[in-house]
């Protein structure tokens, strides 16, 4: 009983050590150049000998703010994603720290728009949709730290001011897009509930219904994924979703009583008719079960009346 006491304590403790030095990497000390990673990326993202993943990883986690494009999309999250999902060169606590650190980013500067603060939050939410991804392959999380993550992506989703998609000079921005992506897997989860169900439509409503543009980058496809793979569970609860949707073309619906229709309430509309094209389309592409068959036809119906 005492050796397994302490060769607990002694995980908690190393833990707190891996954390503690993750804290705060995104503004660690720079010690490679862009072609030490170029380097990385074109040896198949293999970990260069005598070096170990996490320390790279934690100076990686510093470029996602760059507003270079190459560095921050095609190196930094590149090869951060490759080691997190596909080459799995880092241990379970480290992959903590780093959901760590990369969730506390979503916060950084959140409510400005236009500014290059919002590349740190948009990257970190795709780095965590690779973690979300991982936890499906070989669980690490924990429930409650799965139940934090939940959280945060759908605050982020709901919060975020910036919803820019791409910028010609500094690449991809696309938060929304990102955001649905780490959705999308962590609605995969056994653990994933009705009531999460429920919520996650509600905020997905409520981004569509605040965003003062319409989305122009696909944002409405990657949002109607986050959908369409809750469709696809075997547990998903039809009659909330028509719940939901019946709530969306009341609302919708309700603009055509100004002539013209307010500019934001149009724009909400479009977002919600693309949406719910996204979602038939999607959902029409794989296996049907009865229940993504309803959901299916509710939403036709709704486009119908469009």
């Amino acid at each position: 009983m005492k050796k397994a006491w302490l060769g607990g304590f002694r995980r908690i403790l190393g833990l707190a050590a891996v954390v503690g030095t993750c804290a705060g990497f995104a503004n660690g000390q720079v010690t490679h150049g862009k072609e030490y990673w170029k380097k990385i990326a074109a040896n198949h993202y293999a970990v260069p000998e005598g070096d170990k993943a996490f320390p790279l990883a934690k100076e990686l986690s510093g470029y996602l703010k760059s507003n270079d494009p190459e560095l921050r999309d095609d190196l930094a999250y590149s090869i951060l994603a490759t080691w997190v999902l596909r080459q799995e060169v880092l241990n379970g606590d480290e992959l903590l720290a780093l959901e760590a650190g990369w969730r506390g980013n979503l916060k950084t500067g959140i409510g400005e728009k236009g500014t290059d603060a919002i590349f740190e939050r948009s990257f970190s939410a795709l780095c965590l949709s690779a973690i979300a991804e991982r936890e499906l392959k070989t669980p690490f999380l924990g429930e409650a730290r799965y139940r934090i993550l939940l959280e945060a992506a759908l605050n982020y989703l709901r919060e975020e001011k910036d919803l820019r998609g791409f910028d010609a000079k500094k690449g991809w921005i696309h938060a929304a897009a990102h955001t649905a992506d780490l959705l999308a897997a962590l609605v995969r989860r056994p653990s994933f509930t009705e009531q999460d169900q429920g919520t996650v439509l509600k905020v997905i409503g409520q981004r569509l219904e605040t965003a003062h543009t319409i989305f122009a980058f696909g944002e409405q496809d990657r949002l109607a994924n986050v959908i369409a793979v809750m469709a696809g569970r075997q547990d998903f609860f039809t009659a909330g979703f028509e719940a939901w949707l019946y709530q969306m073309d009341k609302a919708d619906q309700a603009i055509w009583t100004d002539s013209p229709p307010q500019l934001d309430e149009l724009q909400r509309f479009e977002n919600d008719t693309y949406l719910l094209s996204a979602f038939v389309a999607r959902v029409s592409q794989g296996e049907i079960s009865s229940a993504t068959e309803e959901a299916r036809k509710a939403a036709l119906k709704s486009l119908k009346r469009r």
